[in-house]
């Protein structure tokens, strides 16, 4: 399975609540490490469009983080 695959099934079983309480809780902490995105809960908990699995993936992975200026 490729990656992308998997971060959609990982989200999938999460949006279904698939599993222990454990296992979506390691779920989710592999899913935040895999993606840029550092919100990826809420799209998948809190988001109100009712994007698909594909959807939170995608749009997850076209984050990109914002540049900060060096320190003085």
């Amino acid at each position: 399975m490729s990656n992308h695959l998997h971060l959609v099934e990982w989200v999938r079983k999460l949006m279904n609540a698939e599993g222990t309480e454990d296992e979506l809780d390691e779920m989710l902490t592999k899913l935040e490490q895999e993606m840029p995105y550092a919100e990826i809960s809420n799209l998948i908990f809190w988001d109100d469009r009712d994007l698909t699995p594909e959807q939170i993936v995608e749009e997850a992975l076209a984050a990109r983080p914002i540049p900060l200026p060096p320190s003085p």
